[in-house]
């Protein structure tokens, strides 16, 4: 059952988003060569509970850690290590807190140092996919609009779009109704309407679509150990459009890059006539 979201939850929701979205800017200043999975971790969880929230994976089906933490081959639920970074990997960081009885959940993957131009261009693919699915978040789609709007933007460049994992509806659970897969067809599944909340997360492989879940119930990785890209964001329709819950300025802030790609979603712009 979708649960549909007030005004007011929403406004709560937006804290919880936003809290992930500083937790990540935090984690940027710090990706470089050298660095480990487990300080990232550590930051990450440090960050989170001194702001007054609980680091939302951490024990949740029995996660060990508090992030999800996800070097190159690695799709999704990386288990973060002691393993140190190295110049011209990628990693994704997936973070998710509780605060005000709701969740926060999404997800940035970060170069690091300097990668390859491949590399460089499944980030850039990914991330624009992301965006592309939710534009289709509006009045009058479908959830297949949503997936179809980030495989067709990512399969004409010859990317491959995981099937087994998809993004999810968001509350007072980490993953409600409506399932969101990165793939679909026009017109089809649940209709979209105002106070939805999800999370869109395309995993993106620079190779094959198909994975590899490992026997430690948790690493997800590329078959044929390609790069694979993971971007995710908090979305609330608000009449009849999408709007923002996380963002990803306080990493953009960290890394010196101006973006205005956040503009057209902003969560304030929806109370302004209001």
């Amino acid at each position: 059952m979708v649960i549909i979201k007030t005004l007011e939850e929403l406004e709560l929701m937006h804290q919880s988003a936003q809290l992930v979205s500083k937790t990540l800017g935090e984690i940027a200043k710090i990706i470089k060569p050298g660095v480990t999975t487990q300080e990232i971790n550590d930051l990450g969880d440090e960050y989170i509970r001194d702001h007054g929230a609980y680091p939302a994976f951490l024990g949740m089906y029995d996660f060990p850690k508090s992030l999800c933490i996800s070097p190159n081959e690695q799709v999704v639920h990386g288990i973060p290590n002691d393993e140190p970074l190295k110049e011209g990997d990628i990693v994704s960081v997936d973070c998710g807190v509780y605060m005000n009885d709701f969740y926060g959940d999404h997800a940035y993957t970060f170069a690091v140092g300097e990668v390859s131009p491949e590399t460089e261009k499944l980030l850039k693919i990914t991330k624009e996919s992301l965006y592309e699915g939710i534009r289709a978040f509006r009045a009058g789609n479908r959830v297949g609009d949503i997936g179809y709007a980030i495989q067709s933007y990512c399969e004409k460049e010859g990317y491959g779009v995981v099937r087994e994992l998809v993004g999810h509806g968001l509350g007072r659970k980490m993953h409600e109704d409506p399932q969101v897969p990165n793939y679909g067809r026009r017109g089809t599944g649940k209709a979209l309407k105002d106070g939805m909340v999800l999370a869109i997360e395309p995993m993106i492989n620079r190779g094959t679509k198909r994975v590899k879940f490992h026997k430690d119930g948790w690493t997800v990785t590329t078959r044929d150990n390609e790069y694979s890209a993971h971007f995710e964001h908090d979305a609330a329709m608000i009449d009849g459009k999408p709007r923002l819950l996380s963002t990803f300025k306080y990493v953009y802030e960290a890394l010196g890059i101006e973006s205005n790609e956040e503009d057209e979603f902003l969560f304030e712009n929806a109370f302004k006539n209001k």
